[in-house]
């Protein structure tokens, strides 16, 4: 059997592989399918799918978008959609002036308490990328102003820390039509990230169920076999298939590799076929 990996972010949002490099990590690790879902854009797909067509692997259109859930961020995965597509706009305007916005706020907040950091040095340094807090922390390590990049999230940006702002996010429901009428099919992302009880957690999978999921992010790292087993039950009751994804971010998540997550990840090609099929009933 092959394998795939449908959750991977590039340089174009908080990863440090550009979109050839990770196709390239793939084709040594012997994947036929990979998915691109950066973070609440698509800038990277059309290089990674060239990519992909050069050396023989499947690149999914894909993009991951953080939703208002309950007053809780969650994450929807949005595949096969259309890069082109302008039913997107809503995603891409509302990121882009959000993080914008905050990102000025924090950047501000910084300097004031003596901090060498600036919006233009994350922007020179991070062209056509969403810049987010991993940016600046890494700006703040490379400046010996922080210990290491963790260091700089667990006493500066983490949340509840001093440096720390919310996000305004896109309701829930809302994403999920944007992905659908961009082309795509939503699919729940990493349903245990969010800390639910099994009944949230239940009402959560139903709710993503009646506003158009087709899936389920089963297979993720740190994943054991009964929280794959759970999910794939959560699954059944409503109808999702099994998706799977390491959320490989490159070096500002070692721990997490391309294909095989934290070292046991291996997500079944079938969850491609699958999606497919599912897409098909959606979009036919």
């Amino acid at each position: 059997m092959r394998y795939v990996d449908l959750h991977i972010h590039t340089t174009c949002s908080d990863g440090t592989k550009t979109p050839a490099e990770v196709v390239a990590i793939a084709a040594e690790q012997k994947l036929s399918a990979i998915a691109v879902t950066d973070h609440d854009t698509v800038a990277g797909v059309r290089a990674a799918q060239a990519a992909g067509a050069a050396a023989g692997i499947k690149v999914l259109s894909g993009i991951e978008i953080s939703t208002e859930y309950q007053h809780r961020e969650v994450h929807l995965l949005g595949y096969f959609v259309n890069p082109a597509s302008e039913s997107l706009r809503p995603v891409l305007d509302w990121t882009v002036q959000d993080r914008d916005a905050r990102n000025e706020r924090i950047v501000a907040l910084l300097q004031r308490d003596g901090y060498q950091i600036s919006m233009e040095q994350l922007r020179a340094e991070h062209p056509n990328t969403v810049i987010g807090r991993p940016h600046m922390a890494e700006a703040l390590y490379q400046a010996g102003q922080v210990s290491s990049i963790q260091d700089a999230f667990d006493r500066l940006l983490a949340e509840g820390k001093p440096y720390y702002l919310p996000r305004t996010y896109m309701p829930f429901a809302q994403a999920a039509k944007v992905i659908q009428a961009a082309e795509g099919v939503p699919v729940l992302a990493h349903p245990l990230q969010y800390d639910y009880s099994a009944e949230e957690l239940e009402r959560l999978v139903k709710t993503a169920a009646d506003c158009g999921a087709v899936g389920l992010e089963v297979y993720y790292s740190g994943y054991d076999e009964a929280q794959r087993n759970c999910l794939k039950a959560l699954g059944d009751r409503y109808g999702l298939i099994y998706t799977g994804g390491s959320d490989y971010h490159g070096t500002r998540k070692p721990h997490i590799q391309l294909g095989t997550g934290m070292g046991r990840l291996r997500v079944p090609e079938t969850a491609v076929e699958q999606l497919e099929q599912a897409w098909k009933r959606v979009h036919p």
